[in-house]
């Protein structure tokens, strides 16, 4: 079980990592969240299969993170 100490310290950094996050723009919103998902599914997909995780984890962070700006991209009428 987790300490009160613990908690309180994973509350804190949580907190600190996404005020971070406040100032960017829509793109970098996307590119971000579209990382971030692009991740836990690489981490799970590769989990659940019996791959390599951090492989599964950096190539599905990076595909999310290009998909991310392609939808960005083209929600701006920027591509096709």
């Amino acid at each position: 079980m987790i300490k009160r100490k613990q908690q309180f310290a994973i509350i804190a950094t949580a907190t600190l990592l996404l005020s971070a996050c406040s100032g960017l723009s829509n793109t970098q919103q996307r590119v971000l969240s579209g990382g971030a998902i692009g991740t836990g599914v690489g981490v799970v997909g590769t989990a659940v299969t019996g791959g390599c995780v951090t492989c599964g984890a950096v190539i599905g962070g990076a595909v999310g993170a290009g998909a991310g700006y392609l939808v960005d991209q083209h929600e701006k009428g920027n591509l096709p």
